[in-house]
């Protein structure tokens, strides 16, 4: 009996040994879609180059999913070690299995605040003004788990028009991801669509960050052509998360490296979080659980 408890303690010594020098191999970053694959994949590149010898892995891979839920399923299924997700996206992981992945960060706007808004856009020659004038017309959603792009305006439109969302507005649909939906607002496609932004600077400008400035940045939008008609309350800013099962060496590895990426190298930084924010903040499920209470409540998962 003795010797099969040694042998069993061996054994699972072994497991733990080989899991370790598994991690050790390979980091897997996952990347939400929304956004040109092209450009999320060069904005991450400074990653694959940096994080190898940063945390001691041979190879750091990038998969970009085609939309939130691709990244969702991977970090379910273990498949994905980091990725940088939405309140919303992270709440949807969260209600499936709480225990999948933790959040470790969260970025920082330059006002200091810890929160961007949802920000309803329309074509500036449409001659809205205001969310009231949307009243009958066809709205646009970015995807089905974005927070800003759908969540938060799901939540908090009605108490802004005085009724539900459904009866307010001739139709609603998806655009496909914050960039698409933006450019489908300016083709004609939605009267006025849901996007994100930090709120902080100048709408001229496409604020500091979000989705309207890293278009403006690629030259692909001219804020000139649109008007804000809205903009949503405070939303938590989404969690940098990694797998809960990795070790705890990587994990605190990986962590030193994301809080120091902001002053060790500003331009990937901000190519990853795409404009300008200070740094980061440490956090953990419970600054997010206003916004899984609210996706239980109305999405249910």
């Amino acid at each position: 009996m003795l010797k099969k408890a040694l042998l069993a303690a061996v054994a699972l010594a072994a497991l733990a040994g080989s899991a370790a020098a598994e991690d050790l191999k390979e980091f897997r970053i996952g990347i939400l879609g929304g956004e040109n694959e092209a450009d999320r994949l060069r904005n991450f590149q400074c990653m694959v180059d940096k994080l190898p010898a940063a945390i001691g892995v041979e190879k750091v891979s990038l998969f970009p999913a085609a939309d939130y839920d691709g990244v969702v399923q991977g970090l379910l299924g273990g498949t994905l070690d980091y990725a940088e997700l939405g309140a919303s996206a992270y709440a949807k992981v969260y209600l499936a299995n709480p225990k999948a992945v933790e959040p470790i960060l969260t970025t920082v706007q330059t006002d200091g605040s810890m929160g961007y808004y949802s920000i309803m856009v329309a074509r500036k020659d449409s001659g809205m003004t205001k969310l009231s004038d949307m009243k009958g017309k066809k709205l646009g959603f970015a995807d089905p788990d974005s927070t800003s792009g759908f969540l938060i305006p799901t939540v908090t439109l009605p108490e802004a028009i005085g009724a539900p969302v459904k009866e307010y507005f001739s139709e609603t649909g998806f655009g496909g991801g914050h960039e698409n939906l933006v450019l489908e607002v300016v083709k004609g496609t939605f009267a006025a669509g849901t996007t994100w932004g930090s709120g902080v600077g100048e709408f001229k400008d496409g604020y500091s960050s979000g989705n309207l400035r890293k278009m403006v940045d690629k030259g692909i939008l001219n804020m000139d052509d649109l008007v804000e008609l809205w903009k949503s309350p405070l939303i938590p800013n989404g969690p940098v998360v990694v797998r809960t099962s990795m070790n705890a060496d990587m994990k605190a590895k990986f962590k030193q490296f994301m809080m120091d990426l902001p002053k060790a190298d500003p331009a990937c930084f901000s190519a990853v979080q795409g404009g300008d924010f200070t740094g980061f903040a440490e956090v953990n499920a419970d600054f997010y659980k206003p916004i899984i209470d609210a996706r239980k409540a109305t999405i249910g998962g």
